[in-house]
C-alpha cells in the first residue's frame, strides 16, 4: 500500500492541532493565579480551573501562591531610646491579592517584605524605652501592622499579622531589672505595713476615746446620783428629819470600813485610839435604818456580816 501526500499531511495537521489545543490550554491550581503575557506584555490573570491562551502569542508570565504565606523574620539586634540593646524576632503573614502588582510592581516579594518589617522593626522598638517595650508587645504588632501593611500595598498584597516572637535584653540588664523589681515590691510592702500600723493606731485610739466617753459618762451618771442622794437628805434635814443625816454618814462610814476590810495587801490596821469608839455606832445603823424606812420598809436578805477588821491602839501595839 502506499502513502500520497495527502495521506501524510492529514495526520501532521491532526497532531499539529492536538498540540496547539494542548499548549492553548492552561490548568491553575486553587491557590495560584497566573499572568498571561503576550508579545512580553501583561494582558490578564488566569485564576483556578481551566483556561485558553492563544499559543505562540500568550505565554504564562508569573506563578503565584495567593494562599497566606508566613515569612520568618530573623533575630536583629534593636536599640532602644533608652540605650539599651535588645535582640528581637518576628514572624509576618501576607497573602497575595492583586497578582499582577505582586508581579510586576516589585522584584523578589518576600526579600522585599522581610526587608521592610525588619527595618521598620527597629524604628518603631528604637523609638520606646525598654520598659516601655517589654510590657506593650501588642501596642507594638498593631504599629507594625499598620505601617508594613500600608507600605506593602502598592504591591498588591495584604499584611495580614506581624507579631513579636521573643524580646530578649541582655543579661546582666535582665539582673538588674530583677533587683528593681524586688526593691519595688520591698517598698510596696513597708508601705502596705506602714498604712496597717496607722489604721490601727487610729483605731486603737479610737478605741480609747470611746472608753474615755463612756467612763465619764458613768462617772457623770453617778456624780447626779450623789448629788440627787445629798439633795434628799438635805431636803430631809431641813424638813427637820435628823435621822436622815445619822443614816447618811452611818452609809458613809460603812462603804469605808467596807473597803479597808477588802484590801488584799493586810487584814491587820493600825487606827488611833479616838476611832476605835466610833465603831460602836456600827450597832447603831439597824436602828438608824428603821427609824429611817419604818417598822414597815423594805427587808433586805440577810447577809452574813464581812468579818471586821482587827484594830489596835498604838498602846496595844
Amino acid at each position: 500500500m502506499t502513502f500520497t501526500g495527502f495521506d501524510i499531511v492529514i495526520p501532521a495537521l491532526v497532531i499539529l492541532v492536538l498540540l496547539v489545543l494542548f499548549m492553548g490550554i492552561k490548568t491553575v491550581s486553587q491557590g495560584y493565579n497566573y499572568t498571561v503575557e503576550r508579545f512580553g506584555r501583561y494582558t490578564r490573570t488566569l485564576t483556578p480551573g481551566l483556561n485558553l491562551i492563544i499559543p505562540f502569542i500568550d505565554r504564562i508570565g508569573a506563578r503565584l501562591n495567593v494562599m497566606e504565606q508566613v515569612l520568618d523574620v530573623p533575630t536583629q539586634e534593636v536599640i532602644t531610646r533608652d540605650n539599651a540593646t535588645v535582640a528581637v524576632d518576628a514572624v509576618a503573614f501576607y497573602q497575595v491579592l492583586n497578582a499582577a502588582q505582586a508581579a510586576y510592581q516589585v522584584s523578589n516579594l518576600q526579600n522585599a517584605i522581610l526587608n521592610l518589617t525588619m527595618t521598620n522593626i527597629r524604628s518603631v522598638m528604637g523609638s520606646m524605652d525598654l520598659d516601655e517595650l517589654l510590657s506593650n508587645r501588642d501596642q507594638i504588632n498593631e504599629r507594625l501592622l499598620r505601617i508594613v501593611d500600608e507600605a506593602a500595598h502598592v504591591w498588591g498584597i495584604k499584611v495580614t499579622r506581624v507579631e513579636i516572637k521573643d524580646i530578649n535584653p541582655p543579661a546582666n540588664l535582665v539582673d538588674s531589672m530583677a533587683r528593681q523589681m524586688m526593691a519595688e515590691r520591698n517598698k510596696r510592702a513597708q508601705i502596705l505595713e506602714a498604712e496597717g500600723l496607722k489604721q490601727a493606731q487610729v483605731l486603737e485610739a479610737e478605741g480609747r476615746k470611746e472608753a474615755a466617753f463612756r467612763d465619764a459618762e458613768a462617772r457623770e451618771r453617778a456624780a447626779e446620783a450623789e448629788a440627787r442622794a445629798t439633795q434628799v437628805v438635805s431636803e430631809a434635814i431641813a424638813k427637820g428629819d435628823v435621822q436622815a443625816i445619822n443614816y447618811f454618814v452611818a452609809q458613809k462610814y460603812t462603804d469605808a470600813l467596807a473597803k479597808i476590810a477588802s484590801a488584799g495587801n493586810s487584814k491587820i490596821v493600825l487606827m488611833p485610839l479616838e476611832a476605835s469608839s466610833l465603831i460602836g455606832t456600827l450597832g447603831g445603823i439597824g436602828a438608824i435604818t428603821r427609824d429611817v424606812f419604818g417598822a414597815d420598809g423594805p427587808t433586805a436578805a440577810p447577809r452574813s456580816p464581812a468579818r471586821p477588821p482587827v484594830t489596835r491602839t498604838p498602846e496595844q501595839s
